[in-house]
């Protein structure tokens, strides 16, 4: 009796060993779907001078759109059906700006798609050298985002319809779309939120959320401003810039929203040292005014931004554009790494083809 339980356990032991080798030579036989491949590769800068500050990138329709500042009226965009392909692509006028309110240096630009339409918010200087900086925003009449755009005015952000710069939307679940830029009162240049009633004006004016406490956000200059929103496991975390642009020690910092109303400052935290900044050993300088974009296949997340290859060029036309992956932290918020070394070559974003 013993010796036939034996051998009937042998049996199955068999059986079973034959099963486990046909399943391995199925599954070697069946390997699994592979990733996206990566797109064309490219060396940074992305866009050269002198059109390529504080930039601004979206993916739509197979497309790859491309907007930043000129320090005129006119508002020009690339487009590419690759991100590599963004560096020879043709620049096109999408829009003039008119002298007025909403002329006529432009910068900052900030390309968004809400209810169906492209917005695309600008900072400019309606005369020159009086210092009036406000904040416009043109609509687009189709879902194209070259336009064409009709001017929709100027967003009251500012008490008094005050200065007010770099502005961009964030987005919370439960809430209305915000309104987030940099303002001065009281002397100090910080960050502000105020809620959008519509995708063109908010329902009141700005509530203040950062202040440039910390010693490396005053370095040349007190200075908060560049905030731009990417999200990551349902958390909302706005980056934004720090410290004078004409200093090489321009650099990104991050607030984390916490939840509740985003229009009160206990509704959001500090991280307490720079999450990006200049990279001397690979000739990177004044790192700022960032955006962020998913790859074509929505498995990335990208940083572009723009910076400096000399630590005395300042914050003028010398800046280019530059971009590169970025990772997440254990806790669910952003890793930009090290600014990448002009010149070195990066496979473009997973699905880029």
């Amino acid at each position: 009796m013993f010796v036939r339980r034996s051998l009937s356990t042998a049996r199955r032991l068999l059986v079973l060993a034959a099963a486990t080798m046909l399943t391995a030579a199925l599954g070697a036989a069946t390997p699994a779907p592979a990733l996206a491949a990566p797109g064309p590769s490219f060396t940074n800068p992305l866009v050269g001078t002198p059109n390529s500050a504080d930039p601004s990138i979206v993916h739509s329709g197979g497309n790859w759109y491309y907007v930043a500042t000129t320090w005129s009226s006119r508002i020009v965009m690339r487009r590419s059906s690759t991100m590599a392909g963004l560096k020879t692509a043709a620049e096109q006028t999408v829009f003039t700006l008119a002298p007025g309110p909403g002329c006529c240096t432009m910068w900052a630009p900030d390309l968004q798609w809400i209810n169906n339409r492209w917005y695309l918010y600008f900072s400019a200087e309606a005369s020159p050298g009086q210092g009036e900086r406000r904040t416009g925003v043109l609509e687009s009449s189709g879902t194209d985002p070259l336009g064409p755009y009709t001017y929709r005015g100027i967003l009251n952000l500012e008490p008094g319809n005050g200065w007010a710069i770099d502005g961009s939307v964030v987005r919370f679940n439960g809430y209305v779309n915000h309104f987030v830029y940099s303002a001065f009162r009281g002397g100090e240049q910080g960050l502000f939120i105020a809620p959008m009633s519509s995708p063109t004006q908010v329902s009141r004016n700005g509530v203040r959320i950062s202040s440039p406490t910390l010693s490396w956000e005053r370095q040349g200059g007190a200075v908060n401003e560049g905030p731009y929103a990417v999200y990551n496991a349902g958390k909302t975390f706005l980056t934004y810039s720090a410290s004078s642009c004409q200093t090489p020690d321009y650099k990104l910092g991050m607030l984390t929203w916490t939840g509740g109303d985003p229009m009160s400052p206990g509704s959001w935290t500090k991280k307490s040292t720079p999450i990006f900044q200049r990279s001397d050993a690979n000739g990177v300088y004044g790192p700022g005014h960032a955006s962020f974009v998913r790859s074509p296949d929505n498995a990335e997340t990208w940083v572009v931004y723009h910076a400096n290859s000399s630590a005395g060029q300042g914050c003028g036309t010398t800046r280019s554009t530059r971009a590169q992956k970025i990772n997440w932290n254990s806790d669910g918020s952003p890793n930009l790494g090290v600014p990448v070394r002009t010149g070195v070559s990066i496979p473009g974003p997973s699905g880029d083809s």
